[in-house]
């Protein structure tokens, strides 16, 4: 059985990536391809909705792919706990979908480090970088990053971030200081910073090709067809063997 697939921006980056990718998997045919101007009816034939829009029209692709019946994997920035949460209240049961904030099996990894490491310690920052085209800050991976850090620690209490009130320090998301760069030249990099009494740990990824993409973007078209429900982050479709906290 062949899975009909429908690229909601299509034309950009990561859309074309997906295409040509798909185009390698046997299973999997694209039968439709949205761009800026397309009717979201366009997408109703799909079993299966690929969002990488942008923050602002992800929303309203994914309720109306949901309410289709259609699986929807989006690789949109933007989706945080609270705009997931507010999903959750919007979409049929039954449907699955899944939120990858990064396709790359470094980033997860670096994430997933990250989480264990933020029990360990009080001070921790983030510090990410993406091209200058990219058009929110703090990026989805950064932002995810914050939110599993900050629910590992739910029994050491917040982080210290002094002096928040400078914006110099950053946006804060679930306690912790995100400082977003946004330059020419760079595909994608995450440093996490974690500081304790006389000494720092650093987390750190770097994108430096979009082929890292293709491993995580192949497990998570597979894994779609499977649920039955709303699951974010990569981490989650891959057996890392470790329990997460």
């Amino acid at each position: 059985m062949t899975t009909r697939v429908a690229i909601a921006g299509a034309r950009g980056k990561m859309g074309r990536l997906f295409e040509t990718i798909i185009g390698e998997l046997d299973g999997f045919d694209v039968v439709a391809r949205l761009g800026r101007e397309s009717d979201l009816d366009e997408l109703n034939d799909a079993d299966l909705v690929v969002d990488v829009t942008n923050p602002d029209a992800s929303p309203a692709i994914v309720e109306h792919a949901a309410r289709q019946g259609a699986a929807v994997l989006i690789g949109t920035s933007g989706w945080s706990e609270s705009r997931v949460t507010s999903l959750s209240n919007d979409v049929p049961d039954g449907v699955g979908i899944l939120i990858i904030p990064n396709f790359s099996l470094g980033s997860v990894l670096g994430t997933t480090l990250a989480t264990i490491a933020a029990r360990f310690y009080d001070s921790i920052e983030i510090i990410e970088a993406h091209r200058q085209s990219k058009a929110d800050s703090p990026s989805g991976t950064a932002v995810r990053t914050a939110e599993l850090m900050s629910g590992a620690r739910e029994s050491a209490g917040p982080v210290a971030a002094p002096h928040t009130d400078q914006r110099a320090r950053g946006q804060q998301v679930a306690g912790i200081p995100i400082h977003s760069l946004r330059l020419s030249g760079v595909v994608a990099q995450q440093e996490v910073i974690l500081g304790g009494t006389g000494e720092t740990l650093t987390i750190r990824h770097d994108t430096i090709d979009p082929s890292a993409y293709r491993r995580g973007i192949e497990l998570s078209l597979h894994a779609v067809l499977g649920l039955n429900e709303i699951v974010v982050g990569l981490e989650n479709v891959l057996d890392l063997g470790i329990s997460r906290a």
